[in-house]
């Protein structure tokens, strides 16, 4: 054995050398070929690229030798109506030569120096309106320009009402050192292609004019397809930005050279390819095992990281894996879980229906998008709150094989949450007890008048009774009266208690139009007091799902400061209005004054917690409204009041929802 391993070990070598040398033969055979072919179509794109210059150099020039030679004879014409008397029969035989055998020319104007038509040719035509129509502030401002250079200027180029571009060469006619007039040739840029590129030229090219934009102007080409190279060459004149574009197609030779070398790449791929398939089999087994473990080092590393409890079932429900997480979450070991069918040992035994229940909804693929909420039992007996979410576990073939769920320990966040909940209401109550200590003062003196009235008309009755000739008829009176101050004074006792007593939130059926009222008898006497006039009008509104303290709470919040943003206010404009608009789902309360209103640049932090403009005023109290109205799905916002009398105030509304959701 130990003799004929080193046989072993130098066969594999040769074999693998021999197998490595037509590949390497191979290889050099295709780098050579096409390396060749890219030597060649290297070569032939550089020659096409040096005949391509060298055509549109001449193109220019033949169009610039054209142009300068048009542009030599209109300023000669000029020069002959400046010299002459007898101009208009000088006028149309010289335009007429010029028309005919200058082709590229569509149309000679001559305009006096209001830019008037005095002549043109041709008559019917009627180019200048187009060129004044089209772009009458180019064709004032390039007349201006030629009239004070006293030589001929072009115009930048321009689209007429039929979609073609066109330029304008305008000639001033000088006399006497005055403009006297000016000759106006009008060039449409296709026929000045038609006519100045001759036809073997666009049997070879595609010739554009276009700008620096690339917007194209004209152009003129006698064969159709994808072009190979681009040559872009000023146009002098006009300038202005034009240039001569010139592309020029691919010979019939490059697409079978082409082939050609996809021909010679496929051959000597699929040679290749053949050699090296004896090599990918017997490397694809080990690759595969070593893919294989490399994927399941790298599941195993990824689920014992992870915090989220992963568990899989079939479609019957029997578990068909659990993660670490989720071991560690329950208490229970994968091998107690796996192969378990319901109900499972993590259930809460006093509420197994219930989780039954659920389990037959996720089977039967109806589990809530956004998770749901369950209570679970650990291994040792202790609860804990749980966020699941389901999904459909797909297999390799797109079959649904069962569910995998995700699974956080939500326990400390409902704790927080409950917290946060206990923490704000208990802010409500503070500031209810704030709201009612900053009305104490008023509530006192109004409880006083009733109590006095008593206290009088009971002296008066002690009074009648020490007479003997005292009647039950004089007392009953007063009696009467006695009992309805008594009634007085137990409302306004009444209504304090109830304000100020701690109770859990609770929605139910509740009349908001009571609601108003009993905000209004707290404010009534503090509204005189600060000669407030509140208007209030009530229709008939349906009972609303909410909380009776709540909404007192913020009612009596946004028209306390309603009435303390008119302090400044005069007194006869001190109106605060109350209104209610119901709508198709929802009630629309607002509370408008004609007090300061609202800067802008508190506007933003109005209903942040803990921001006042009271000087002794603690922050919370728009806070904790908008916390309310949030609670019982609605909305609270200010807006100005653009018809105060004042010519200032706020509107604060808030919605609430008829019918709970």
């Amino acid at each position: 054995m130990s003799e004929r391993r080193p046989v072993t070990s130098s066969s594999a070598r040769r074999m693998r050398l021999l197998l490595a040398l037509p590949k390497l033969g191979i290889v050099l055979l295709l780098a050579a070929l096409l390396s060749l072919l890219w030597l060649l179509q290297r070569n032939e794109a550089e020659e096409e690229r040096s005949a391509l210059i060298k055509d549109v150099l001449w193109l220019e020039q033949n169009m610039r030798f054209h142009l300068n030679g048009n542009e030599e004879q209109l300023q000669q014409l000029a020069v002959d109506l400046a010299s002459q008397s007898t101009t208009d029969q000088l006028f149309r035989t010289r335009a007429a030569h010029m028309l005919k055998t200058r082709p590229e020319i569509a149309s000679l104007l001559w305009l006096d120096g209001s830019r008037r038509t005095i002549d043109e040719l041709p008559s019917h035509s009627q180019p200048e309106q187009e060129f004044e129509s089209t772009l009458p502030p180019i064709a004032a401002k390039y007349f201006e320009i030629a009239s004070r250079l006293g030589k001929p200027v072009y115009s930048d180029p321009y689209f007429a009402t039929s979609g073609r571009a066109h330029v304008a060469l305008l000639a001033p006619v000088i006399r006497e050192r005055q403009l006297s007039s000016m000759l106006v040739a009008i060039y449409p840029l296709d026929s000045l292609l038609g006519n100045l590129v001759p036809w073997w030229f666009t049997e070879k090219y595609r010739v554009a004019i276009v700008d620096g934009n690339d917007i194209q102007f004209a152009t003129k080409t006698n064969i159709e397809g994808s072009t190979s190279q681009t040559y872009q060459i000023p146009l002098e004149p006009p300038g202005y930005g034009l240039q001569l574009k010139v592309s020029s197609y691919p010979s019939p030779g490059n697409s079978l050279q082409r082939l050609l070398t996809f021909a010679i790449v496929i051959l000597g791929a699929g040679v290749f390819s053949s050699l090296w398939m004896v090599r990918d089999l017997m490397r694809k087994r080990s690759l595969a095992e070593e893919a294989l473990r490399a994927e399941h080092a790298f599941r195993t590393a990824m689920e014992d990281s992870l915090t989220v409890g992963m568990r899989a079932r079939d479609l019957v429900g029997c578990i068909t894996y659990v993660n670490p997480a989720f071991c560690k979450m329950t208490g229970f070991s994968s091998e107690e879980l796996v192969g378990r069918l319901p109900p499972m040992p993590y259930w809460v035994p006093e509420q197994i229906e219930e989780t039954f229940a659920i389990h037959r909804t996720v089977l039967a693929g109806n589990a809530p998008a956004d998770g749901f909420e369950l209570t679970l039992r650990r291994k040792n007996g202790e609860r804990f709150q749980a966020l699941i979410y389901e999904a459909r576990l797909i297999d390799g073939n797109g079959q649904h094989t069962g569910w995998m769920a995700s699974m956080l320990d939500i326990t400390e966040r409902k704790a927080a949450e409950e917290l946060a909940r206990q923490q704000q209401e208990q802010l409500q109550f503070t500031a209810r007890l704030v709201t009612m200590g900053e009305m104490a003062s008023t509530l006192a003196h109004e409880l006083n008048q009733p109590l006095a009235a008593i206290a009088s008309y009971n002296t008066g009755c002690l009074n009648l009774l020490e007479r003997p000739d005292c009647r039950p008829a004089e007392i009953q009176p007063a009696l009467q009266k006695l009992g309805v101050q008594a009634q007085r004074a137990g409302r306004i006792i009444r209504r304090v208690h109830d304000f100020v007593r701690k109770s859990e939130p609770k929605r139910a059926p509740c009349n908001l139009g009571e609601v108003i009222e009993d905000c209004l008898g707290f404010v009534e006497a503090d509204a005189r007091k600060k000669h407030v006039h509140i208007e209030c009008t009530l229709p008939a509104l349906p009972p609303i799902p909410a909380d009776r303290l709540m909404l007192e709470q913020v009612l009596l919040n946004l028209i306390r400061n309603a009435m303390d943003a008119m302090e400044e206010t005069p007194e006869k404009e001190r109106q605060l209005r109350i209104a209610i608009e119901t709508g198709a789902s929802e009630l629309r309360i607002s509370v408008t004054d004609q007090g300061c209103g609202i800067h802008p640049d508190i506007r933003d932090k109005l209903f942040s917690a803990f921001f006042t403009t009271k000087p002794e005023g603690m922050g919370v109290g728009l806070s904790i409204c908008r916390s309310i109205i949030e609670f019982h799905r609605g909305r609270l916002w200010a807006e100005d009041n653009a018809d105060s009398a004042t010519g200032s105030g706020t509107i604060f509304i808030f919605t609430l929802p008829l019918e709970a959701t």
